[in-house]
């Protein structure tokens, strides 16, 4: 009986906690939309946003993060990072909103599986992931920066990506997607290339057989998982402009979205490889049997140099292709 009534009150407290997020962020999503109203007025050219984009803005990355908290998918100053940015990015546009649940969940799930095989190999492997804040800014604080660039330039909503039309924030939506497509293929790489993958593999720079885990080692299973990855965030991103981009039909085709998402993700993935054989140190502790990222008396070094961590190569890796794709995509785009 004490059991049925513990099970109980464990229910009414879950329940009442919803109740209270609940209202808390309909009191946030009113407050914001008031002021969003107060601000329009005032300045005559800017648009209000409407109260129901902010509660989903708010709302919904709240859950998301509460609900990778109890996973253990993020830690707690990781949970505040992924707050802070699945609510920029949602409340720019909701096909970037997708694009980055598309990574976070598919990423989270990888990193799960196979976790037995991953042990062998990694040193610092979690159950998990735990990513904390340097983690999630590293992975999202360029897509962060770039959303609210583009709701300077257009505001909050969604826009068909068309470069005739809207040159520069067609740009940078391109941007914000080849930089997540360029993490969730680095990372569906790195999680099913070591489980899948049944030959050694070969060092981006001089393709010589490396042992599992060296920074800039690649597979073709992971080269394959790394355009798989860009993919899955590329048709996140195409979904939700066919469902809520109004007038889709007058701007031009948008199905090259798919196909930029596993370019980037690829391309991600081997500039992201090419910088870890380099400035990343890579060497074999004999004392444990693992790659690791330090030098000591029993590590023989295989490749790269102490410069970068690998927060610092993803970062630097997502940049450049943020920089660097949209400008080639628009030479090939659709006109």
């Amino acid at each position: 009986m004490g059991s049925e009534n513990e099970v109980l009150m464990k229910e009414y407290a879950k329940m009442l906690t919803d109740m209270i997020v609940l209202c808390f962020t309909l009191a946030l999503s009113l407050l914001f939309w008031l002021l969003s109203l107060s601000i329009s007025s005032y300045y005559g050219t800017l648009q209000p946003v409407s109260p129901w984009r902010w509660l989903f803005s708010i709302l919904v990355p709240l859950v998301l993060t509460l609900r990778a908290l109890k996973r253990r998918s993020l830690d707690r100053t990781g949970a505040l990072g992924a707050l802070l940015v699945g609510f920029v990015l949602t409340m720019a546009n909701y096909s970037f909103f997708s694009s980055l649940l598309a990574f976070f969940l598919t990423s989270s799930k990888l990193t799960r599986w196979g976790g037995a095989k991953k042990k062998k190999i990694d040193p610092d492997y979690k159950e998990g992931g735990q990513r904390n804040w340097v983690q999630v800014f590293c992975n999202g604080g360029v897509p962060t920066e770039v959303a609210l660039l583009y709701m300077i330039e257009v505001g909050p909503g969604e826009i068909p990506i068309d470069f005739g039309k809207q040159y520069s924030a067609s740009w940078m939506c391109l941007s914000l997607l080849g930089a997540l497509a360029c993490s969730a293929g680095d990372t569906w790489a790195s999680e099913v290339g070591p489980v899948l993958s049944q030959s050694q593999p070969r060092l981006i720079t001089t393709w010589k057989e490396v042992p599992a885990g060296t920074n800039g080692g690649v597979t073709t299973v992971g080269l394959v998982a790394s355009f798989l990855g860009g993919l899955a965030v590329g048709v996140a991103y195409f979904i939700t402009q066919i469902l809520l981009v109004n007038n889709l039909h007058l701007a031009v085709p948008q199905w090259p979205i798919m196909v930029y998402g596993g370019v980037a993700g690829l391309l991600g993935s081997l500039l992201d490889s090419f910088l870890g054989a380099h400035m990343q140190y890579s060497g074999f502790d004999a004392s444990i049997g693992k790659v690791v990222s330090y030098e000591s008396a029993t590590t023989q070094r295989i490749c790269g140099k102490p410069i970068l961590d690998n927060n610092a190569v993803n970062l630097f890796s997502s940049v450049l292709i943020a920089l660097m794709l949209p400008g080639l995509a628009w030479g090939m785009w659709p006109r």
